[in-house]
C-alpha cells in the first residue's frame, strides 16, 4: 500500500525555520519525481519544489527561491523541505505527492503556520 506521511510543520515567527519531512511507503521515492505543494486557506494548492528522479535536479516556485531547499534520504525513502526565512505567506497546509501528482496519494498533511 503506498503512503505519503508528512511531518514537521509548526507555528513560527516570521524570519524562523523548519524542516518538514515526507516519508515514503510502498515504493520507493528514488524511482519518481517527488513534489511539495502547499495549499493555503481560501487559495488553490500551488507546487513549491519538485526533485526529478532522473538526475536529482531541483526545481522551486519563484517565491521560495533562495529560502527553501528539498533534498533526499534514499537510505530512509525521505525527502525533506528545509524552510527558511519564513514569511506568513508561507502559512498552509503542506503535501508531498509524486510528480505528477496522484490523486490517492495526497496525505494528511502538516501545518505550518508562520506568524509573530
Amino acid at each position: 500500500q503506498v503512503q505519503l506521511v508528512q511531518s514537521g510543520g509548526g507555528l513560527v515567527q516570521p524570519g524562523g525555520s523548519l524542516r518538514l519531512s515526507c516519508a515514503a511507503s510502498g515504493f520507493i521515492l528514488d524511482d519518481y519525481a517527488i513534489g511539495w505543494f502547499r495549499q493555503a486557506p481560501g487559495k488553490e494548492r500551488e507546487g513549491v519544489s519538485c526533485i526529478s528522479d532522473a538526475d536529482g535536479t531541483i526545481y522551486y516556485t519563484e517565491s521560495v527561491k533562495g529560502r527553501f531547499t528539498t533534498s533526499r534520504d534514499n537510505a530512509k525513502n525521505t525527502v525533506y523541505l528545509q524552510m527558511n526565512s519564513l514569511k506568513p505567506e508561507d502559512t498552509a497546509l503542506y503535501y508531498c505527492n509524486q510528480v505528477p501528482a496522484k490523486s490517492d496519494y495526497w496525505g494528511q498533511g502538516t501545518q505550518v503556520t508562520v506568524s509573530s
